[in-house]
């Protein structure tokens, strides 16, 4: 089981159609909302479905020492 939470971005093995791989986590539970970081799409997915497509989870901390 990988571990994420709200606000963390997760990189995706493959691409979104808008040619990002980068999502943000919405909402956390047995299924996840994940908003696609290029085009703003929202999209509901089962979690264990989610979580075989993700190659790097970018939790919330380190995201913010980077913007700074």
């Amino acid at each position: 089981m990988i571990r994420f939470d709200c606000g963390d971005t997760l990189k995706m093995k493959k691409k979104h159609p808008c040619s990002s791989d980068l999502f943000e986590v919405l909402r956390v539970g047995s299924d996840v909302r994940i908003r696609c970081k290029g085009c703003g799409r929202d999209l509901t997915l089962p979690r264990i479905k989610l979580e075989s497509g993700i190659k790097a989870v970018i939790p919330r901390e380190q995201k913010e020492e980077v913007n700074e």
